[in-house]
């Protein structure tokens, strides 16, 4: 058995996002090949994940955001099972991170933002990994994407309620 260094367990930690504990145990068990610890965390995150399916994920994050030019904005709603994650500044980056890709990819539905490319995996794959991480369900339940002459959003404080408009002063009447 391969000797784990406080080190590597750091650079897993930080390559994954999983708990110290885990990173640990994943190298332990893969004798301090990265590769397969990785693999070790995404099934355990699968199994996490299908433990806690049946679940209510009633908490979560509403973001609006839109894109450089303005001409695009999207809204998306990220759950997850308490306050205390929804809360959370990696959570809401995560949300942040998916809504950024969705916008630019100008994606039209949330079945097709489930399927993008996010990282090295899927939005739907890292979702699952992200169970692993955070302990909880977490669920993309909606998103929404409008393109016009001028789209402004607005996120509220605590990021519970957002809005969004377009302007185009050619449909003004």
């Amino acid at each position: 058995m391969a000797k784990i260094k406080a080190a590597d367990v750091a650079k897993l930690r930080k390559m994954t996002g999983a708990g110290m504990m885990d990173c640990k145990k994943a190298l332990s068990e893969t004798n301090g090949n990265f590769e397969e610890a990785i693999t070790f965390l995404r099934k355990k995150g699968q199994k996490l994940a299908e433990k806690r399916a049946d679940r209510e994920a009633s908490e979560g994050v509403v973001i609006a955001k839109t894109s450089k030019d303005k001409k695009t904005g999207g809204i998306l709603v990220l759950n997850c099972e308490t306050d205390f994650v929804a809360k959370n500044d990696d959570f809401v980056k995560f949300a942040d991170e998916i809504l950024e890709l969705a916008i630019t990819k100008k994606v039209n539905s949330l079945e097709e933002l489930k399927t993008l490319k996010f990282k090295n995996t899927t939005v739907s794959e890292e979702l699952v990994n992200q169970v692993g991480v955070i302990g909880e369900k977490i669920n993309l339940s909606f998103f929404y994407l409008l393109e016009d002459k001028e789209v402004v959003t607005y996120t509220h404080n605590g990021n519970k309620l957002a809005s969004m408009v377009s302007f185009n002063k050619e449909r003004c009447f």
